[in-house]
């Protein structure tokens, strides 16, 4: 896993490299938002291009992202139809299957198809005695996910034995990588612990995940559900949720203190500690700053071009990522809610796509649903940008007082630690 992080880390000129467009090709078919059209799509091409007998997986990613857009709504026929000759899934696709499973696990009227698709498909990577990095963790993940619908189901024997079978599986939750691994995790072993009755020490597990940071607002929930199981009532509750994140605000609050920037005069280089142990160069450059931000403009997703200097007077952070950068798109979550507690005061923030095209980046925004407002700098000219995700931050006047890189590893501790960037930039303006 490290060698993949490192190479999310590191961008590269082949992003770049645009592949040119055809009629009928799975970028194009990726392209389309909904399945229905997806669907008319491949049954176009199909019968344009029918299926060549000596390739037989010659389509088998677009089936598969078929079944998984027609599993996304709930639609279990459509997804066996799909997936009846058992296409092998890309990782790409089998990250969006588990992303789905998880999404319909936190709806009740779902239970009994993310428990059937899940466990089909974990005793498929168990016959085939499935052993990369990547794959482990996605059954990490679909470990949890049944043990989560099973322990809803009242089926709480084979609920512990998967998220029991989950916890042993050395994976990348603590890596930072996927969105939210650690607190999901957290989460749906307490909500497993409690359909078992050991609410207290589901209570316990919960409230460490919040005092620490390895929480998301659906651990919240199952918190307060539990809490109130334990306590008969909900007095107290919001006093000590408020407490626990408060903690964990203020411990992040001073971890980022230090590394606020006094100087940064332009031209400006960011670095880092080098994440390639083995290399002689102890830093990277992250970023170069060679022009003041109120000389920057960048084209939005209608191509309108948006100023920086415009915002001049507001605190202003700006944050690079691709589609592809997993560790990039988790990070949003937490800038949505960065976002909203300043939604009426001189802030702005922009997440900066880079080296994609138009088309690209609007279908992935649509997809994941997106809430933020997006740019793009195709060329990387704004700031020579080497690494992802990567965010800056700047004062008022346009200084940058504040840069790092990576995901914080979950939602809560993203917003504590881009909080508490804002917040002492207002405090020191």
């Amino acid at each position: 896993m490290k060698k993949i992080i490192l190479f999310l880390l590191i961008s590269s000129s082949a992003w770049a490299q645009q592949v040119p467009l055809k009629k009928y090709n799975y970028t194009n078919f990726n392209l389309i938002v909904d399945v229905e059209g997806r669907e008319k799509f491949y049954n176009q091409m199909i019968r344009e291009k029918p299926e060549n007998k000596a390739k037989p997986a010659q389509y088998n990613d677009y089936r598969s992202s078929l079944a998984i857009g027609w599993l996304a709504k709930g639609n279990l026929e459509r997804y066996k139809y799909y997936t009846k000759g058992n296409p092998e899934f890309s990782f790409p696709n089998l990250l969006e299957f588990s992303y789905t499973l998880e999404h319909l696990v936190e709806d009740s009227n779902n239970l009994k198809i993310v428990e059937e698709v899940s466990k089909a498909y974990l005793d498929r990577l168990d016959k085939n005695k499935a052993n990369d990095e990547l794959t482990t963790d996605r059954m990490q993940v679909l470990l949890e996910v049944n043990a989560m619908a099973n322990a809803k189901l009242g089926n709480v024997d084979v609920a512990m034995k998967n998220i029991d079978r989950s916890s042993t599986i050395v994976g990348t939750r603590e890596a930072k990588y996927f969105k939210d691994s650690k607190s999901n995790y957290l989460n749906r072993y307490g909500i497993v612990l409690a359909a078992a009755g050991q609410d207290k020490k589901a209570l316990d597990l919960l409230t460490e995940a919040v005092r620490n940071a390895d929480s998301n607002p659906k651990l919240i929930a199952t918190l307060r559900e539990i809490y109130k199981k334990v306590n008969g009532s909900d007095k107290g509750l919001d006093s000590t949720i408020k407490s626990l994140q408060d903690e964990a605000y203020h411990k992040y609050y001073k971890e980022v203190e230090k590394s606020y920037i006094a100087d940064s005069k332009i031209p400006f280089r960011g670095v880092i500690a080098n994440p390639d142990e083995d290399s002689k160069d102890k830093t990277l450059t992250l970023f170069t700053a060679r022009k003041h931000a109120k000389e920057i403009s960048l084209p939005d997703m209608s191509g309108k071009k948006v100023n920086f200097a415009d915002y001049q007077g507001k605190i202003l952070v700006i944050d690079f990522w691709t589609t592809g950068c997993t560790p990039c798109v988790a990070a949003f979550a937490g800038f949505e809610k960065v976002v909203a507690d300043y939604k009426k005061d001189p802030f702005q923030l922009f997440v900066i796509n880079l080296f994609e095209e138009q088309e690209t980046i609007k279908s992935f925004v649509a997809k994941k649903g997106i809430n933020l407002d997006v740019l793009r700098d195709e060329p990387n000219a704004a700031y020579d940008i080497q690494g992802t995700p990567t965010k800056i931050i700047f004062d008022p006047m346009g200084n940058i007082r504040f840069y790092s890189s990576g995901y914080a590893g979950s939602t809560d501790r993203e917003y504590y630690k881009l909080k508490a960037m804002v917040e002492i930039v207002k405090a020191r303006s």
